[in-house]
């Protein structure tokens, strides 16, 4: 299976995407070479392969424990702030 010029100005027009010629000429190509690489994958087998459900064991230690801690206070949330009153954030104004 090969991507042509024109799908990839469709799927960019689906996108939103304006692209020059040699923009869509380049994307092709490493449309092509994903697919190329993808088919070569497809040839493996991996019928005694079981799924991965992480990459590798360490995601198992990256989660901390979930205990509930005590709220910050009001103050100490708007000691870091980098505009506040007594009671609020300040913030730019973006509606008119």
């Amino acid at each position: 299976m090969s991507v042509t010029k024109d799908e990839v100005n469709y799927v960019a027009n689906l996108a939103r995407l304006q692209l020059k010629d040699e923009e869509a000429e380049n994307l092709k190509e490493d449309m092509n070479k994903i697919l190329g690489y993808m088919e070569k994958l497809s040839e493996l087998d991996t019928s005694d392969v079981e799924p991965l459900k992480h990459v590798s064991d360490v995601t198992s230690s990256t989660f901390r424990e979930d205990k509930a801690k005590e709220p910050i206070s009001h103050e100490d949330a708007l000691k870091n702030a980098p505009d506040a009153d007594s009671d609020y954030f300040r913030v730019p104004r973006v509606i008119e």
